[in-house]
């Protein structure tokens, strides 16, 4: 048992502060949370929390951990003259290099840095077409090995033949399979499957099949790209006289489930279909930015939106700052109460998969928790909480991290030695640039 005592516990959305709160922890869940509690758990080992912050698990709703290796690549990458160009000169390169030793160190060092950034979920979408079978139980050992929660899917795709895309879809299905645990266990899970996919675009009618095939018979959601550019929503007018919602409703591949990344040029008539359908949009500001694929107006239209970073670390704090200073820049209509929503969102995702509660800091729901040392010039109360999170609070306040009910950091330090980590990733990232470098489009 876990006592954080004399805590401001906070919630994100609707956003509250609650001062002088004792927060009490059984095996993974919260079993009580009030003020002078504490006194009533004479067993619990105290952690004292006097003046210190404390909030839900923040949740990353799209990521790509394979991308880690990525940062600061020297390699022959052609300038792109657009979006495809990056897909083409980059990181297609960089998925066909990847392979078993390069995913791990990709996965474990993106792990560990979710973790020192307060993040205690990712979703996360893979692609490493020269390793598919048995890269997602690579990926989960990163996630039971730091003890990070997530939820983790391979992108099929008919860029590399039909065969591939195949293997694609049947290494989630296999990995979803393989989770059925013994019954009572579910409680205990750290990790969850999706079903995934790369973009509509490199989708033939025969592969949305399958994935619509996958989908039913694992009751699981797709997890996808769609309408990051111009191009994919083009492309589906062109070849199938189709939104790209349209076309995913047309293979029912849409539920309570599915999480839509990016979303930038869907129509509303589009946002409708997928608020019909109860799926969540994934706002991505940072990547956006990078790519330079634009900005929607109409993400507020969302019922289900959600806030992911695309691969650009896990730091979810950086994120919702920029996607309210984008928004700002852009003339936007997104406000800062509605990515806070966003924030709180990842959670939905969470219970949807993990059939359990969380997000809050409350009986019953799951103990994934961040206590952040954070000394605010300015009183901190309910209804400035969104100016302290978007101005003052950063991942460099993050002083412990609960997540299922385990102490993964504490005072900024993981429990064991994370150096041998980033020496292997280093090696990793040169021998992963060679390959790339002899690789062409």
């Amino acid at each position: 048992m876990i006592i954080l005592k004399n805590a401001n516990v906070m919630s994100f959305y609707p956003p509250s502060v609650e001062n002088n709160m004792d927060v009490v922890i059984d095996e993974n869940e919260i079993l009580a949370s009030g003020r002078n509690i504490s006194g009533d758990y004479p067993e619990g080992r105290i952690i004292h929390c006097d003046g210190k912050y404390v909030s839900p698990g923040l949740v990353c709703s799209h990521n790509h951990f394979y991308s880690v290796l990525a940062r600061g690549i020297l390699a022959d990458i052609k300038p792109p003259k657009d979006f495809t160009g990056i897909l083409k000169n980059l990181w297609w390169r960089l998925d066909r290099a990847l392979d078993e030793e390069s995913l791990y160190s990709s996965g474990i060092v993106g792990a560990l840095e979710a973790i020192k950034c307060g993040t205690t979920s990712v979703i996360d979408h893979n692609a490493s077409p020269s390793f598919i079978k048995g890269s997602l139980s690579v990926l989960k050992e990163c996630f039971l090995e730091t003890g990070l929660r997530g939820i983790l899917c391979y992108e099929a795709t008919d860029r590399n033949g039909k065969d591939k895309a195949s293997e694609a879809i049947e290494e989630s299905v296999d990995f979803i399979r393989q989770l059925c645990g013994k019954p009572g266990e579910e409680s205990k899970r750290l990790v969850e499957g999706a079903i995934g996919a790369h973009a509509q675009f490199t989708l033939s009618d025969g592969t949305l099949k399958l994935l619509s095939e996958a989908v039913s018979e694992t009751r699981k959601g797709l997890h996808i790209h769609a309408a990051e550019d111009k191009y994919d929503s083009s492309y589906s007018h062109h070849f199938y006289g189709l939104d790209i919602a349209e076309r995913l409703e047309k293979f029912g591949l849409l539920n309570e489930k599915s999480i839509i990344a990016h979303g930038i040029y869907l129509s509303e008539s589009e946002i409708d279909i997928l608020n019909r359908h109860r799926s969540f949009l994934v706002h991505n500001p940072r990547s956006n930015m990078n790519n330079s694929v634009g900005y929607s107006d109409k993400l507020r239209l969302a019922d289900n939106l959600a806030l992911g970073t695309d691969g650009i670390g896990s730091d979810m704090l950086e994120e919702l700052k920029t996607g309210f200073y984008k928004s700002s820049d852009a003339k936007g209509n997104i406000s800062l109460d509605s990515l806070l929503k966003a924030l709180q969102n990842g959670n939905l995702i969470l219970q949807n998969y993990f059939n359990r509660s969380f997000g809050k800091i409350e009986k019953g729901f799951t103990a994934d928790i961040v206590v952040f040392n954070y000394n605010p010039p300015t009183p901190i109360v309910s209804e400035n909480l969104g100016g302290h999170l978007a101005f003052g609070f950063s991942s460099a306040n993050v002083e412990t991290v609960i997540i299922n009910g385990n102490i993964v950091l504490e005072k900024g330090e993981f429990r064991f030695d994370i150096s041998p980590f980033y020496e292997r990733a280093r090696i990793q990232a040169e021998k992963l640039w060679r390959k790339i470098r002899s690789i062409r489009n």
